[in-house]
């Protein structure tokens, strides 16, 4: 178990499957975490799923009795919020950003002093310990600190260091791809109903397909086109829904999504 004091400024969807994270894979007692945010509700809403976390809808609390900051908050209120939790960041704290289009220097400049930053993306799946975090810090963490904090993200699935530069095709890539995969699930089992299978059914079917599939490549580190033509026999029912799928243009579609992802964070990030 961590022996750190864990902070989340925000219990939006991302800092609520963070949390629920760290406290399923109990890499940190459920007292070691510290909460604030503005909504009563929220915090009742954290409360009643997990009693021991300290929650409170004073910032300065949760910054204080933090050894790690998790500015889980909408990339516009990261400004306002920097600007007012700023005096009570010191040198043995580190601040963990997860919004979209806001850079190390950025973040730096908001906090106008040396603080240790670690930028990184999460996804949703967090909530069940599959998630993926990539992650970049600044020049004043030191490779001990990272380890430090490194099962912190681990307690979510799985990490990777990246350079900052690489951050939008992340962003693309897993922070916003659950989406995609819902739909996608969402869109077989609608065609599975149209044949008459029940929904609930449907659902699992698909969702075991779709976590069996990436296992797979996970797994056997063979290529996923490899993987797609064992599957496809000559003349077959799957190579004819291949073609299908390729007729109606699937793979440049996802990759039109996730060069539209990429422009919007970049413009996010130049404002």
């Amino acid at each position: 178990m961590l022996n750190k004091k864990i902070g989340f400024i925000g219990t939006g969807n991302m800092g609520s499957a963070m949390i629920g994270g760290l406290i399923t894979k109990k890499t940190v007692a459920e007292n070691q975490i510290f909460v604030s945010d503005r909504s009563d509700e929220s915090l009742k809403r954290i409360q009643s799923n997990w009693s021991g976390v300290n929650c409170s809808t004073n910032n300065r609390t949760t910054v204080e009795n933090s050894d790690i900051i998790i500015l889980a908050v909408k990339p516009h209120i990261y400004s306002s919020l920097i600007e007012e939790i700023a005096s009570f960041v010191d040198s043995s704290k580190i601040i963990i950003t997860i919004a979209a289009g806001i850079t190390i220097e950025q973040t730096e400049k908001m906090f106008g002093s040396d603080v240790k930053i670690i930028r990184t993306m999460p996804n949703t799946p967090a909530l069940i310990g599959e998630g993926v975090t990539a992650y970049c810090c600044n020049s004043f963490i030191s490779e001990d600190e990272i380890i430090q904090t490194l099962p912190v993200f681990e307690s979510f699935g799985i990490v990777e260091k990246i350079e900052e530069k690489y951050f939008h095709a992340v962003i693309a890539v897993s922070g916003s791809s659950p989406a995609y995969v819902f739909m996608f699930i969402e869109a077989m089992a609608d065609g599975a109903v149209l044949q008459g299978l029940p929904r609930a059914q449907a659902y699992r079917m698909a969702s075991q397909a779709v976590l069996g599939s990436a296992k797979m490549v996970l797994e056997t580190g063979r290529h996923p086109g490899e993987l797609k033509d064992a599957v496809c026999s000559p003349g077959g029912t799957t190579i004819e829904a291949v073609a299908t799928l390729e007729a109606e243009g699937m793979r440049s579609a996802v990759i039109k999504a996730m060069n539209d992802n990429v422009k919007k964070s970049k413009e996010m990030t130049n404002k």
